[in-house]
């Protein structure tokens, strides 16, 4: 577990985690609203290698960031209310597709995620701290 006190600190985990990243990795990213999601997306997506700017994919369900040692493909689940929605975006083609998958709201549907998934869960202590707590699925 990592205590972050900003959002640059948050960023900062993000890239910690894109140091071990290797191509297929899934990253469930579990945390309420403005816990910093987008922010350690921001700052994994960085240290990929990646110059894209990162938005949240809210509204578009998924982003590709290329131009890095790996893809990245960043999703949200907040605003799919059932798994074949997930199916229908295909989800599945880019769990196979060679890159990263960071999943924002990766706890809405885990039963699409595959046994190997990393689960960061970012947890708001106070307006500016965080914990962050990396686990992965036995």
């Amino acid at each position: 577990m990592s205590i972050s006190n900003s959002p640059e600190e948050t960023a900062a985990a993000g890239a910690h985690w894109a140091r071990a990243a290797k191509a297929r990795d899934v990253i469930a990213l579990i945390g309420d609203l403005g816990a910093g999601k987008t922010q350690f997306v921001k700052g994994f997506v960085a240290a990929i290698g990646s110059e894209a700017e990162v938005t949240s994919p809210t509204f578009t369900l998924v982003h590709e960031y290329n131009g890095g040692r790996l893809p990245v493909y960043h999703f949200d689940f907040y605003r799919l209310e059932r798994p074949e929605a997930v199916v229908g975006i295909g989800f599945d083609d880019y769990l196979d597709a060679g890159g990263v998958c960071l999943i924002e709201w990766g706890n809405r549907f885990p039963e699409l995620l595959p046994a190997h998934t990393i689960r960061i869960t970012i947890a708001s202590r106070s307006e500016t701290e965080r914990n962050i707590t990396g686990t992965t699925t036995p």
